[in-house]
């Protein structure tokens, strides 16, 4: 999963706004992403972690992350 995290880093590193903007490269950060996701998904399987717990957990992180501020 680091890998494609990674990639999906330099993507943005190197590209910056125009990632979003050149057609070829939004392809390439799109499927990087998508490969990102398909990790998280295997782990919430595996683990037996349901959307809603990792709805909950990311909402909580969140509003505490906002406090930071």
């Amino acid at each position: 999963m680091i890998g494609e995290i990674g990639e999906v880093i330099d993507i943005v590193k190197k590209h910056g706004d125009s990632a979003c903007k050149d057609d070829a490269l939004r392809k390439d950060l799109v499927e990087e992403m998508a490969d990102v996701l398909m990790y998280y998904n295997d782990v919430m399987l595996c683990y037996d972690i349901s959307a809603d717990e990792l709805k909950q957990a990311y909402t909580e992180k969140f509003e505490k992350n906002m406090t930071r501020w």
